[in-house]
């Protein structure tokens, strides 16, 4: 998860672990936890392994275990303890940071095993939610400002892709043909999706008819299908800015295109800029939200 320039700058490493700036240069200082480089003008610069070495620590440390111990500890004997806490699956935070971990090293094993050990515990849905969605919102802003490399993100978010993709398969019978329907889709040229599918997988097991259009559907399309599917909801996801339109002026033109459908809207372009919705919109911020409003 390096970012283009190969290094991480301390305002990234505090995202990513929950850890204060200020305190990470504490740990830096007074224990030695962190060695970065500096730049000629003496700014921090953190590698991929400074990044999973703080995670892991701050795991270590959020589960009740003072900072002078771990700092005593080596690297093999920090790294067996967390994967301890990971088997547990009672530290949510502990996941969410073993998750980032998995993204740095490309790692699906892990990645798989930290998804299997809490599905068991708390099912699926609870788990995308808990663990997956907090994970998304900690790296997201990052992605959408190119602190993180591509790769890394296709690999984690393909990951996440497979495992909701064949949960919405496995869900059969849960409606009929009087079921009411949901569509779903992106806007045109949107391909950030992992929140739809779930979005999806949720309507499905409360027995909604769902029809699931997918990434980067044109507008005049959007209405061409709705016009043969009459569905009483359309739900989407805007985490871009939007092509060749702002975000105000796209819910306005589709709130007045379909004056008949409730229309559920979420993402990062819609609670970063708040408007005054037309009645037939809603704008949601959780997976919470959205299980209210169905």
């Amino acid at each position: 998860m390096e970012n283009m320039t190969g290094k991480y700058n301390i305002k990234d490493l505090e995202v990513l672990s929950g850890i204060k700036a200020h305190t990470l240069r504490i740990w830096e200082q007074r224990y030695g936890i962190l060695q970065p480089e500096r730049t000629d003008t003496n700014i921090r610069l953190y590698s991929n392994e400074d990044l999973k070495r703080i995670l892991n620590v701050s795991t270590l440390n959020k589960s009740g275990i003072k900072i002078s111990k771990i700092a005593q500890l080596k690297e093999a004997e920090i790294n067996d303890a967390v994967k301890k806490l990971i088997v547990t699956g009672d530290d949510k935070d502990g996941l969410i940071d073993g998750l980032i971990v998995a993204m740095v090293d490309l790692n699906e094993e892990m990645f798989n095993r930290i998804i299997s050990i809490n599905t068991v515990k708390e099912g699926f849905e609870k788990t995308i939610i808990e663990v997956i969605f907090p994970f998304l919102k900690k790296t997201g802003v990052m992605w959408l400002t190119d602190s993180i490399n591509p790769a890394q993100e296709h690999f984690i978010t393909n990951l996440i892709r497979q495992k909701l993709i064949a949960a919405i398969d496995s869900v059969n019978g849960h409606h009929t043909e009087t079921s009411p329907k949901i569509t779903f889709y992106l806007p045109e040229a949107e391909l950030h999706e992992i929140s739809l599918l779930l979005y999806n997988y949720m309507a499905k097991t409360r027995g909604y008819n769902t029809i699931y259009l997918g990434q980067s559907v044109p507008f005049n399309d959007l209405i061409k299908v709705q016009s043969i599917s009459h569905t009483e909801i359309m739900v989407t996801v805007i985490t871009q800015s939007l092509k060749e339109i702002e975000f105000e002026e796209y819910v306005n033109k589709l709130a007045h295109s379909l004056p008949n459908t409730k229309i559920f809207i979420s993402g990062y372009q819609a609670i970063k800029n708040p408007i005054k919705s037309p009645k037939n919109v809603r704008i949601f911020e959780s997976p919470a939200d959205f299980i209210q409003l169905l």
